[in-house]
C-alpha cells in the first residue's frame, strides 16, 4: 500500500508475525484514531437529491491546484468552506449507502477515487502547516511499525455513513473491489512522489478517459520513468514497485501470451517511439526511485 510502505520494507499484513499483528492491533485500540469531520458547516449537502455532483470538488481543484498538481494549501486552509461542503456530502452519501446513486462501475470508483484525493486534502488542512504527512504523528508504539499511520491509519473519514481509514479505503475498496491499476495514477497522497493530483474530480462518465490520462501523465515525468542508456539502467517510481502485482497481474489476464512486467505495462501509456525505446531497453536493470513524502505544497 501506497499508504503505509514502512522502514525498510516491513508490512503489517496477513503475512505478519501473529506478535507483530497482536502489538499493531493493541497499539490502535488503545490510541485510538482521530475523526476529520468537516468544519464550519452547517448547510446540508449540496449534492442531496438524485444524483451525486462532485461539483464543488470540482472548483476546489480548479482553485487551489496549479498544472504540476502543486495545491495553494496556505489559500485553502483560509478558504476551505467548498471543500467541507464536499467532505459533508462524502459522509451522507456513498456507493455503499445509496447504491442506485451510483449505477455503474465506473460512477462508483469515481467517487473513491475522489473521496479518497478530498479526504487527503481536509487532514493536510486540518494539521496545516506541515512538511510532510509524516508530521501527523503517531505515539509509541505506532511509529515503529510506520511513520505513514499517523496520517493513513488514526485518521478516520466518514463515507455514507461509515468510518474508515484512507488505508482501508484505498486497500479494501479501490484495490479490494476494482481491478484497474490505473487508480494508481490518480490517488494523490498529498506528497511529492505521489502522481499529480488532477486539477478536475473524477467522473464516471468520463472515468475511462480521465485515467488514461493519469497514466500517460505519470509516465511522461522523469521521476516516473527515466531510461539512462550510458548506466543501461531504467528508473521507475517506487509506486510500481509497492504494487508490482497490480500492474502484472492486469496485464496477464489481458494479454496471457505475452510477457507481463512493468516495462510492458509502460508502455501501453507512452507515445510509440517510447514504447519501441523501452522495448530495446528491456535487458536494463531495473532501479526504483525513492519516493519523495515532502509536502506536495506551492508555498516551497
Amino acid at each position: 500500500m501506497r499508504s503505509l510502505h514502512l522502514r525498510h520494507r516491513r508490512k503489517v499484513s496477513p503475512s505478519a508475525s501473529p506478535r507483530a499483528r497482536f502489538f499493531f492491533g493493541l497499539a490502535l485500540a488503545l490510541f485510538g484514531c482521530t475523526s476529520v469531520r468537516p468544519a464550519g458547516v452547517v448547510a446540508r449537502a449540496a449534492s442531496v437529491g438524485p444524483a451525486f455532483s462532485h461539483a464543488e470538488l470540482d472548483d476546489v481543484l480548479a482553485r487551489f491546484v496549479d498544472e504540476r498538481g502543486l495545491v495553494d494549501y496556505r489559500r485553502l486552509t483560509a478558504d476551505p468552506a467548498q471543500l467541507e461542503r464536499y467532505h459533508l456530502a462524502l459522509t451522507t452519501r456513498s456507493p455503499d449507502s445509496d447504491p442506485a446513486v451510483f449505477p455503474t462501475p465506473d460512477d462508483q470508483l469515481a467517487y473513491w477515487i475522489d473521496a479518497y484525493n478530498a479526504a487527503v486534502l481536509s487532514i493536510v488542512v486540518a494539521y496545516y502547516p506541515i512538511r510532510s504527512v509524516t508530521d501527523v504523528g503517531a505515539p509509541f508504539p505506532l511509529w515503529v511499525f510506520s511513520d505513514k499511520i499517523g496520517f493513513f491509519v488514526l485518521q478516520r473519514i466518514t463515507l455514507g455513513g461509515e468510518s474508515m481509514s484512507l488505508h482501508s479505503l484505498e486497500s479494501s475498496i479501490i484495490r479490494g473491489r476494482f481491478t484497474d491499476p490505473r487508480v494508481h495514477f490518480a490517488l494523490n497522497c498529498a506528497s511529492r512522489g505521489s502522481p499529480r493530483l488532477a486539477r478536475s474530480a473524477f467522473t464516471g462518465a468520463a472515468l475511462d478517459e480521465q485515467l488514461d490520462r493519469a497514466a500517460k501523465g505519470f509516465f511522461a515525468e522523469e521521476q516516473n520513468l527515466r531510461i539512462d542508456h550510458a548506466e543501461r539502467v531504467i528508473y521507475l517510481s517506487s509506486i510500481l514497485d509497492w504494487y508490482e502485482g497490480d500492474f502484472t497481474g492486469w496485464l496477464a489476464a489481458r494479454r496471457p501470451d505475452r510477457p507481463a512486467t512493468l516495462l510492458e505495462y509502460a508502455a501501453l501509456y507512452v507515445p510509440p517511439e517510447r514504447a519501441a525505446e523501452l522495448a530495446r531497453a528491456r535487458d536494463y536493470a531495473i532501479r526504483f526511485v525513492p519516493y519523495d513524502w515532502s509536502l506536495n505544497d506551492q508555498d516551497w
